[in-house]
């Protein structure tokens, strides 16, 4: 599957790690439909794969992702095409197959962000549970500069990442948000030089995956679960998952580290 050649999504996998960028530069990486089936099924097949253990997404050149495709809007054609009751359809069976598949993994994402993420690629990049970001990037809701919503799931995402009030500040006005505010908004849990992004993204990435994953995927669970739950639910749900985890090999290979002062060698069993 790693292997195998996408038009518009590289695959590049890196022991535990594995990197999609987004490769459509000459639309500055527009979401397409194809796209959305390459996303899709790498997702689905990484999330099944045990030697993967973490994954980054990111976008070649100079854009993140700009969101959706302006010509095919004007020209309603592709997943634009039809009257309102076909675009509810073509939304619902395209572009939201995306935050239903990211918001369904079990492996830990990171999004990396070294240019523009503006509107569905902003909200891209608000899907993934993690967000390093170089000067370069870019994030806006650009939406109501087009009379649109964020018919990909943006009003879920981004008020979870930044609060409410914030969120409701980037939808209403399509500001552009960079630099400091980037960082102190919450937009990115990492700022860092751009020259520096990869590494430090590669390492982030390494050292989630050198954690164990049941506890990982376990934790993922019971974190999402946590955003609509009540305590009581919760700590039923946390009480389960503490059987299963507590009676994993990786929870008696932690003990054995944690004794002999050395790192632990997690084998997700």
């Amino acid at each position: 599957m790693y292997n195998k050649e996408f038009s518009d999504l590289l695959v590049e996998k890196r022991e535990s790690v594995l990197i999609l960028t987004l490769d459509n530069e000459s639309m500055a990486n527009a979401i397409t439909d194809s796209m959305i089936d390459s996303i899709e099924t790498v997702l689905a097949h990484a999330d099944e794969d045990d030697e993967i253990r973490c994954i980054i997404l990111t976008g070649a050149g100079k854009f993140f992702c700009a969101g959706g495709d302006i010509k095919a809007m004007e020209s309603k054609s592709g997943m634009f095409a039809g009257e309102s009751n076909e675009l509810r359809r073509r939304y619902n069976r395209g572009i939201q197959r995306i935050p239903r598949a990211i918001e369904s993994l079990k492996t830990p994402i990171i999004a990396m962000v070294g240019g523009a993420a503006i509107g569905a690629g902003c909200d891209l990049a608000m899907m993934c549970d993690l967000r390093v970001s170089s000067e370069r990037a870019k994030f806006a809701e650009t939406f109501s500069k087009l009379s649109l919503v964020p018919g990909d799931g943006g009003t879920f995402f981004l008020q979870r990442v930044i609060g409410y009030t914030k969120a409701m500040e980037m939808f209403l006005t399509g500001d552009i948000y960079s630099g400091e505010q980037v960082k102190e908004m919450g937009l990115s849990n990492y700022q860092v030089s751009h020259d520096t992004l990869l590494d430090f993204t590669l390492s982030l990435a390494n050292k989630i995956a050198s954690n164990a994953p049941i506890a990982l995927s376990l934790t993922k669970m019971a974190l999402k679960s946590g955003r609509t739950s009540s305590l009581n639910d919760q700590l039923e749900l946390l009480s389960t998952m503490q059987g299963i985890s507590q009676r994993t090999a990786d929870h008696f290979e932690g003990i054995s580290a944690f004794k002999e002062k050395r790192e632990a060698k997690f084998t997700g069993k």
